[in-house]
């Protein structure tokens, strides 16, 4: 097996990884609108398990999302120092395990608890997997794009496969089926890592090493950017979350008239979601190819007006404004991780890496109950009245990018 083709199969099933870890993560969302005893939408076959409403039901989940952010920097440190790839296996497993046994949660309070083992296994992905998406690569966007759509997916297939299970064998086995199959790929991964001859190992670590180094930036110029990259990465992480999360309960009140089951929930929520997966693939694109400043300031700009523009819509008008709003902020997603991969170095870059994620993923935690506070008190259009404003800041935020492109040193060099 020659280094292309283990890169290809790495690839695969790094792409596999982002699916799992973002359809695992969001399974509780959909469970979530399917046992709460506020729901709009008749489920058949499913109880109000536990008598909670929506609002009452998801703070369960912070404990995970933070799981997700806090134990990003150990994975990260654990994969400098040891095997990006061992970490990789550990992830597949440890996360489809604890997702089966989540299925077997007999209280609220057991099921958190959970979730935060779901967490604590989740977080590894991210710091770790996109250090070895752009392994290597000149030229990183549309790698680090082609892997968010596999995420993207994953997000867009979680309300529909979950509510479709629930609908069919019970909210159980929308926690056990997944988690089967996210342990059978990380099996069928180390099986795969086994008959990688030392050679091919040798190969990988050079491929490290041959990884384009960052430009010679001077201090200032770094923290400045450093500063932007994890400021709007904190404030577009709690629009991620927020949408992503609240998109399953945002239909379930806007379509009221327009959707009649959980299971269109499911599928008007998976539409939008691979729809707007494709605008990553176009980002990834343009930031490979003209200026991150114009490309980051047109994303967050456009988020803004179409959240301005969603505050009180229904009905039709309303799918029409999602699919917009999703396409801007799935769009965002890969910009952050390129900036990062093209001013870090190989060695400490998972590092670098999970100091963003930690920080997303603690805004992400934070938007859980903020979400649910937000909708008890005032609905969904104070939530998209303060998405719009945080839009708005990252908007001014970007525009203090320098205006070169930035690019690798070996870039440069062609």
């Amino acid at each position: 097996m020659n280094e292309n083709h283990r890169k290809k199969i790495d690839f695969a099933f790094l792409n596999a990884g982002h699916f799992f870890d973002h359809f695992i993560m969001l399974i509780f969302a959909s469970v979530a609108v399917a046992i709460a005893t506020d729901r709009q939408v008749d489920i058949p076959g499913v109880s109000s398990e536990w008598d909670l409403s929506y609002s009452d039901l998801i703070p369960y989940s912070v404990a995970g999302f933070v799981a997700f952010g806090l134990f990003s920097v150990p994975a990260a440190w654990l994969a400098d120092k040891w095997s990006r790839p061992g970490m990789i296996v550990i992830f597949f497993l440890g996360m489809g395990f604890a997702s089966i046994i989540a299925a077997f949660a007999t209280s609220i309070v057991h099921l958190a608890a959970l979730l935060f083992l779901v967490g604590i296994f989740g977080a590894i992905y991210h710091p770790v997997g996109i250090a070895m998406v752009i392994q290597g690569r000149d030229k990183t966007g549309m790698a680090i794009a082609m892997n968010g759509v596999f995420g993207n997916l994953g997000v867009a297939g979680a309300p529909i496969v979950t509510l479709l299970f629930i609908e069919l064998f019970g909210w159980r086995m929308a926690f056990a089926l997944p988690g089967a199959a996210c342990a059978l790929v990380g099996f069928v991964y180390l099986f795969s890592l086994k008959n990688t001859n030392k050679v091919e190992k040798k190969s990988q670590d050079a491929a490290i090493k041959r990884t384009p180094d960052s430009l010679e930036i001077d201090k200032k110029t770094l923290i400045r950017i450093f500063t932007i990259i994890f400021f709007s990465a904190a404030l577009g992480s709690f629009i991620f979350q927020s949408t992503t999360f609240a998109l399953p309960k945002i239909f379930d009140e806007r379509l009221a008239g327009f959707v009649s089951s959980g299971r269109e929930i499911g599928w008007w929520s998976f539409i939008v979601f691979t729809i707007a997966s494709v605008a990553q693939l176009i980002v990834g694109y343009l930031v490979d190819n003209h200026s991150v400043r114009v490309v980051f300031s047109a994303v967050a700009g456009i988020q803004a007006a179409l959240f301005a523009l969603m505050l009180n819509l229904t009905g039709l008008p309303a799918l029409i404004v999602s699919i917009g709003f999703m396409l801007v902020v799935f769009g965002q997603i890969p910009i952050n991780d390129v900036l990062i991969g093209r001013i870090t170095k190989s060695e400490w870059r998972s590092r670098a890496y999970s100091i963003r994620y930690i920080i997303s993923f603690f805004v992400m935690a934070v938007a859980v109950p903020a979400v649910s506070s937000l909708h008890g008190n005032w609905g969904f259009h104070a939530l998209f009245a303060l998405m719009s404003v945080l839009a708005s800041l990252i908007f001014c935020a970007v525009l203090f990018l320098p205006s070169a492109r930035l690019k690798t040193q070996s870039q440069i060099d062609q």
